[in-house]
């Protein structure tokens, strides 16, 4: 770090030098742009349907994607702070995520399969927010700030809270068919159960 005197109280600006945390962020920029890609070529190139909480996930992946892109474009990274402004959305998408997949692992829901058929699509969203939220953490871990002891502790409550909010104003599940579906999912479903 360098000081700067004008005559007034110092000035103190960072070093040109990546902070301990940037490539944490920038592997989570990239995991979070590939997570918006894949939602978009699913609904986009394979015409799928995003249901609410599908549409909740690839909010919180485009947010993360707008946040952290334009926080490292800014040179935020040098401070080390910037994770801590995307651990809420990596949060809020993950604790999405999980809700998402507990239906459909406890038969709630049926979903369409992801790209290249690797599970379906909210487990490889699942998968995603997973990758990005460990790179962030890393991140925010590898800065070792004192300041760490009181905002991580608040970005991850944010983020749950976030996750919370989304799920329970999620719009109810459509009724269980009374017939079996003619096709295969474009959209999160209730399975029939006949």
């Amino acid at each position: 770090m360098t000081s700067l005197t004008t005559g007034s109280p110092s000035v103190t600006h960072q070093s040109s030098r990546p902070g301990a945390a940037s490539v944490w962020m920038w592997a989570a920029l990239a995991a979070s742009i590939l997570a918006v890609a894949g939602s978009l070529t699913l609904s986009l190139g394979l015409g799928l349907k995003a249901c609410p909480l599908c549409f909740y996930q690839r909010a919180f992946a485009m947010s993360l994607v707008a946040v952290l892109g334009m926080g490292l474009l800014a040179g935020a990274q040098r401070e080390g702070w910037l994770v801590l402004l995307g651990l809420p959305l990596a949060i809020a998408g993950l604790g999405v995520a999980l809700f998402h997949v507990s239906l459909e692992f406890r038969g709630k829901l049926e979903c369409p399969l992801g790209l290249l058929g690797w599970g379906s699509a909210p487990q490889q969203s699942l998968a995603m927010f997973v990758i990005v939220f460990v790179l962030l953490l890393i991140g925010a871990l590898r800065i070792g700030l004192p300041a760490l002891r009181i905002e991580l502790p608040v970005s991850l409550l944010l983020g749950v809270l976030l996750a919370v909010g989304s799920c329970i104003a999620n719009p109810p599940l459509p009724k269980v068919p009374a017939e079996p579906y003619p096709s295969a999912p474009d959209v999160c479903r209730p399975p029939f159960a006949g």
